[in-house]
């Protein structure tokens, strides 16, 4: 069978843990080469070193997406080291405490907003360029279902995922006419270290231990349970592919049936 992303040039932006890196592996398996990047210099360095020894063709930076003269070096390295950029996927993101709206500190609201929204739009404002110059390309932002619905307790994280969506359909719409298509993948819960805080905070919140809390958090999915991040790693592949190609400006919800109720 072919590979899917042979020949072609995938940068992952988050990629020291969690969906970024399986999306790493599940990208490099199908022919890619990779561009990684992290705020974890040590995480992002063993994802790539890792990969390097498997026979990939990886190289690593480590930076804040927030950072933009960062983000314009880190893609000039890799139309310098490949040569171009064929899909990018905008997945570093982090997220406030669980607390009331007015419990929220405003440091707290920068810092989520800095990271998940303004690191999107950096990101974007450097690889657009250059899909552009190429012909084309693909961009996958990673967003969530809180961006789709309310999400009580995490509104400053809800906040920057409904930017992400509002900046995705902008975007996709005005690249389209340069063979860029650009969308956004909105996972709920998701057995990633991000979940695994929101459990440990929930369980801390109502004295329960991290299992407690993780059921209450599965009770809120249709599917009554939370997501395998295989399982939102094939869609980011699927979303990204060339024969995908008449998708663009979507924010792909995968999430068990939360948004749907």
């Amino acid at each position: 069978m072919a590979k899917r992303f042979r020949g072609q040039v995938v940068q992952i932006t988050g990629a020291a843990s969690g969906f970024g890196a399986l999306a790493a592996r599940r990208f490099a398996a199908e022919g890619a080469k990779l561009a990684l990047s992290d705020w974890n210099q040590e995480g992002v360095t063993a994802i790539a070193d890792s990969l390097t020894r498997d026979g990939f063709d990886v190289i690593a930076d480590s930076f804040s997406v927030a950072d933009d003269a960062a983000q314009q070096r880190h893609v000039s390295r890799i139309v310098e080291t490949f040569g171009r950029l064929d899909v990018s996927l905008n997945n570093a993101g982090i997220s406030n405490g669980m607390a009331p709206l007015p419990d929220i500190a405003m440091d707290d609201y920068d810092r989520v907003m800095e990271i998940n929204a303004k690191g999107v739009f950096i990101g974007m404002r450097h690889q657009i360029p250059v899909m552009r110059a190429q012909g084309g390309g693909a961009i996958l932002n990673t967003a969530s279902a809180a961006g789709l619905v309310g999400s009580g307790y995490l509104s400053a994280y809800a906040a920057s995922k409904h930017a992400v969506i509002g900046m995705t359909k902008a975007a996709a719409d005005e690249s389209a006419r340069y063979n860029i298509r650009v969308n956004a993948i909105c996972p709920s819960f998701a057995s990633t270290p991000m979940v695994e805080n929101m459990g440990d905070m929930m369980g801390a919140k109502h004295g329960i231990s991290r299992e407690e809390a993780y059921s209450k958090i599965a009770a809120r999915v249709p599917l009554r349970r939370v997501a395998e991040p295989a399982e939102v790693v094939q869609a980011m592949l699927w979303i990204c592919e060339r024969d995908n190609s008449f998708m663009t400006g979507q924010a792909v919800a995968i999430d068990g049936g939360l948004t749907a109720v």
